[in-house]
């Protein structure tokens, strides 16, 4: 029986490039995207790129943004397979403006961190010993503030930012996975964030408006390609000596010591209370 591998975002730039690996490790290979008319030319493109039959990879519709889309889509998931494992939580938004989602999240928030959350929660009883979770996180985290309750309704206290969100949505995610790991080490089940560093992808286009020439003259040679950007997650997906490697946070293959104040952050129990009181109704 092939193994079942989830990629969130599959269809854009790292995503595709998390996706294709899998296709190529051998993995049933299940590309979540919010827009599945649109991704069967990159579904195409990957089945063209790596020679693999048409039926070993699959779009399957899933909106990070709605709570009730996400238990679908894994409703969807138990009736097609027995076992998952592997989920990568690739899928992320920078947003433009102030949003909320049909759940009142703040939108990045719901996309970025509540609606992984969930998904992941979800999942995990499909998961077993050797199964693993990578969730793309950022180095934006350093930027993070969480307070509560603005940070699930409004992203942050006081006016909102972009960039700011942004940085308190990847915080989330990564305390998210260091507490994840700490509560199913047992299960053997690994958890792992990836920083990919910056990306050419659409959301460094956005980004883009906010550089002035000469901070994009001196950001523009760092920028990675979107296989560059992925290759940490790749080798924590894949890698046999990534096996049993858990509660981690790595970047250029290499993993980060984070400080005391994130490993013990005084909100880690707040947020993951918080979060669970969101989700709950569909937990059940």
């Amino acid at each position: 029986m092939k193994k079942v591998a989830i990629v969130t975002g599959a269809n854009g730039g790292m995503g595709y490039e998390e996706a294709k690996e899998a296709l190529l490790q051998g993995y049933h290979t299940i590309m979540a995207c919010y827009c599945p008319a649109r991704s069967e030319a990159r579904r195409q493109q990957m089945i063209e790129e790596t020679g693999c039959p048409e039926s070993d990879v699959e779009i399957m519709g899933l909106d990070l943004s709605n709570l009730q889309a996400v238990r679908e889509f894994v409703e969807n998931v138990k009736t097609r397979f027995s076992h998952v494992d592997l989920l990568m939580n690739n899928a992320g938004t920078l947003e433009t403006g102030f949003h909320r989602t049909v759940d009142g999240l703040e939108r990045t928030v719901g996309v970025n961190y509540v609606g992984p959350y969930l998904l992941t929660r979800l999942l995990i009883p499909l998961m077993g010993k050797g199964s693993r979770i990578v969730n793309m996180v950022s180095c934006s985290y350093v930027l993070g503030n969480l307070q509560f309750p603005e940070f699930f309704e409004k992203g942050r206290k006081g006016f909102w930012q972009r960039i700011l969100v942004y940085g308190n949505s990847k915080l989330a995610l990564t305390l998210f996975t260091l507490e994840l790991a700490r509560r199913i080490k047992n299960k053997g089940i690994t958890v792992n964030a990836a920083d990919p560093g910056v990306v050419n992808t659409k959301i460094i286009h956005l980004q883009n408006r906010l550089l002035d020439p000469l901070a994009d003259l001196f950001f523009r040679p760092l920028i990675r390609t979107p296989r560059q950007g992925a290759d940490t997650a790749i080798h924590l997906m894949f890698d046999a000596d990534k096996e049993g490697l858990t509660g981690t946070f790595c970047r250029s293959n290499k993993i980060v010591e984070l400080g005391d104040k994130y490993v013990h952050h005084k909100h880690m129990q707040t947020l993951w209370d918080e979060t669970e009181k969101i989700v709950q109704d569909y937990l059940k």
